[in-house]
């Protein structure tokens, strides 16, 4: 069990495979891009599939989400997943992706084992998408979508986060738009993600300006408590349902009391929180031959001394020194 001193229990691991992404989002990095982790710093696709066993047979771990970067990106992501899904107990996998790679990997993921996706997409508008990821891959993104609801990898979750001169008017089309296409719209406060440390907290879009703006063409009803349980976001239920729509209002309302992630980066450190500044080594451990058991015990060790928040709703936060594209989302 992966247990902390604020009795939070993580059950939930976030796998980073890669720091490499296909797009340059203004929120996340410079046009220039990054510079990448070297080859021999990443984890081998066998040390992630252990550190997912380990997770999963001696933590407690019965959720894995791989995330990036871009992890339709690393080679053996087919694989991995395929490897982790042999696993006993079964974990529930996902993945996070900006579904460009997904039209033409959808069906082998679903038949190695994946579940369900999460599809970053902050717009329905070609110009603008090309403005805010400086690539013209629009289209790419909506065949991948599609691709992955025809595959059976549902719900089909779009990741949408909205800024003050660029899409902050969408909000209300892009709902009516996934209800039309049977995906689940979740709305993301935007963070401090970016490496070039751009973000400012004054003029950002917020949870309530999502929902004041959403309620001027739906009626949308809270769900309970109860239904939320650990989840990120909070959901509303779209004109009475079926449809939902989420706001994960990380700034303004953050959830840490509820949290139950851990964090694996991509070149096999332990983050108990995605703007933590402390990480813990478990690739050293593996490479020097130490067993399953003391790696348990170093990530236990990790977990026990997490803090009580992200430190997100201080409005002097600080962006933390690392590119998030190793870390994950």
């Amino acid at each position: 069990m992966l247990i902390d001193t604020y009795d939070r229990v993580a059950t939930d691991l976030r796998v980073s495979l890669t720091d490499r992404c296909n797009l340059r989002c203004t929120y996340c990095m410079p046009e220039e891009g990054l510079q990448w982790l070297a080859k021999p710093d990443l984890l081998s696709d066998d040390e992630i599939v252990r550190l997912v066993r380990v997770a999963v047979t001696q933590l407690g771990i019965d959720e894995v989400r791989f995330t990036g970067g871009e992890p339709l990106l690393r080679p053996g992501l087919v694989s991995i997943v395929e490897q982790c899904a042999a696993l006993t107990p079964r974990p529930k996998m996902s993945l996070t992706t900006n579904g460009i790679g997904l039209r033409r990997t959808a069906a082998a993921l679903k038949a190695a084992g994946l579940d369900r996706v999460n599809v970053s997409l902050d717009t329905l508008r070609p110009d603008v998408f090309k403005t805010l990821t400086r690539r013209d891959r629009h289209h790419d993104v909506l065949a991948g979508l599609e691709a992955a609801r025809d595959a059976g990898l549902t719900p089909v979750k779009v990741n949408t986060v909205l800024m003050p001169g660029l899409n902050g008017d969408e909000a209300p089309d892009l709902l009516a738009w996934a209800v039309e296409h049977g995906y689940e719209l979740r709305f993301i406060e935007q963070m401090p993600l970016d490496a070039q440390h751009g973000w400012k907290r004054d003029g950002m879009i917020t949870a309530g300006d999502i929902l004041s703006s959403l309620r001027t063409r739906f009626t949308l009803t809270a769900e309970g408590d109860g239904e939320r349980g650990s989840a990120p976001a909070e959901r509303w239920l779209v004109d009475g349902g079926p449809h939902r729509v989420g706001v994960i209002a990380s700034v303004t309302r953050p959830f840490c009391r509820a949290c139950d992630r851990t964090r694996l980066t991509a070149d096999g450190q332990v983050r108990t929180c995605l703007f933590a500044r402390e990480e813990t080594d478990l690739r050293g451990a593996l490479r020097s031959g130490a067993p399953d058991e003391e790696i348990a015990r170093i990530w236990r060790l990790a977990m026990w001394g997490k803090k009580a928040g992200s430190g997100l709703d201080d409005p002097s936060f600080l962006q933390p020194d690392r590119p998030m594209s190793a870390i994950g989302g």
